[in-house]
């Protein structure tokens, strides 16, 4: 078992919203590593953040992907730092990857400016510039493909990724088919 796709990106790339269309396309599942690891802690992200640190988030990170790579066949989203991991890169190497490119000004906009994200509660915009800057390097690395996402809809992003896949793409509506 294996997902049909994982996606890789920037907070404020579209993982979710973008997975959650594609899911529906094609009639899997959608998965996010992050709520698995909140379901599996009890607690928000910020909050392990907050009670354990990063570290331990970190490890419960590559233990929640690890698992749903051999567990899951749908589409598949992963937390923005999941590929720091070493571990995480070699297991995505066997995983059709694709990567949601996001500019700085657009992650920005659609992330807003730190809340609810622990790495960003500080110098907000100098944090997410450098975390972007220090990840796209990791994200080249294990994507099959690329897509942006700057100025386009979700069902835009989603249609070429639909197509980076060689899936028949008529236009994607979000609710379990194709529009014409």
């Amino acid at each position: 078992m294996a997902p049909v796709c994982v996606l890789v990106g920037a907070p404020g790339a579209g993982k979710t919203t973008v997975g959650e269309l594609l899911a529906a396309a094609l009639g899997v599942g959608f998965r996010d590593t992050d709520a698995d690891i909140e379901g599996l802690a009890g607690k928000p992200i910020p909050d392990i953040f907050i009670d354990e640190g990063e570290a331990h988030f970190r490890d419960l990170e590559r233990a929640a992907v690890a698992a749903a790579l051999v567990s899951f066949d749908g589409v598949l989203a992963l937390g923005g730092g999941a590929v720091l991991a070493d571990e995480t890169r070699g297991l995505l190497a066997r995983h059709t990857v694709v990567h949601l490119s996001v500019g700085l000004p657009d992650a920005i906009r659609r992330v807003g400016l730190g809340v609810g994200r622990p790495l960003l509660a500080i110098n907000p915009r100098a944090t997410l510039k450098y975390l972007m800057d220090q990840r796209r390097p990791l994200y080249a690395e294990v994507a099959a493909h690329t897509v942006e996402t700057d100025g386009r809809t979700p069902e835009e992003v989603a249609g070429d990724v639909l197509a980076a896949l060689g899936r028949p793409v008529a236009g994607v509506d979000g609710t379990g088919g194709s529009t014409t």
